[in-house]
């Protein structure tokens, strides 16, 4: 019930890290959020990188942000497809502008940074995507989570529990 009336996106496209997108799924569902899986519109249905499938409920285009609470964006190679996607990038970078919950694991930094929303932000990421991050205004740190506001960042699978615990609090908030 604790997020009961809540409404989060959890962006998915090719190649996502299961356990990115899998853990906060059920973590969001078991706390009673509406979970919508939000792809990019180039498939009904991903696969991630261990083989798990995931079906898609909308797409980005599709997405009102006004109707949405966060988004949580998994990593893997995935987000290298999502910044892809003008509507995905736009989304984001609305929801942040709107102060909603925007959290991103592992690479999933790589759509904070195509988003523009990282100036003088301070965030963690999977450490190949430090420089990216530091180019895009960021200040990186190394720690299992970052809490900037309504942005909330995390490194790898092993931080998952610390990253959602942050997750679900800027929510209730």
């Amino acid at each position: 019930m604790e997020l009961q009336g809540r409404t989060v996106l959890l962006l998915v496209e090719q190649q996502f890290n299961d356990q990115e997108f899998w853990y906060p799924y059920y973590r969001l569902l078991e706390a009673e959020a509406r979970v919508i899986v939000t792809g990019t519109g180039t498939a009904s249905s991903y696969t991630g990188k261990a083989g798990t499938v995931t079906k898609v409920d909308a797409s980005a285009s599709q997405i009102d942000p006004k109707t949405v609470d966060g988004v949580v964006i998994p990593g893997g190679f995935a987000p290298d497809f999502m910044r892809r996607s003008k509507e995905m990038v736009a989304l984001v970078r609305t929801l942040d502008a709107q102060k909603k919950t925007v959290a991103a694991i592992c690479h999933g930094g790589w759509m904070l940074a195509s988003a523009k929303i990282l100036q003088d932000r301070t965030v963690t990421s999977f450490f190949a995507i430090r420089d990216d991050l530091e180019h895009a205004g960021a200040l990186w740190l190394d720690q299992e989570v970052c809490v900037d506001g309504n942005l909330i960042t995390s490194r790898t699978p092993e931080d998952l529990p610390a990253f959602m615990r942050a997750v679900l609090r800027s929510l209730r908030s």
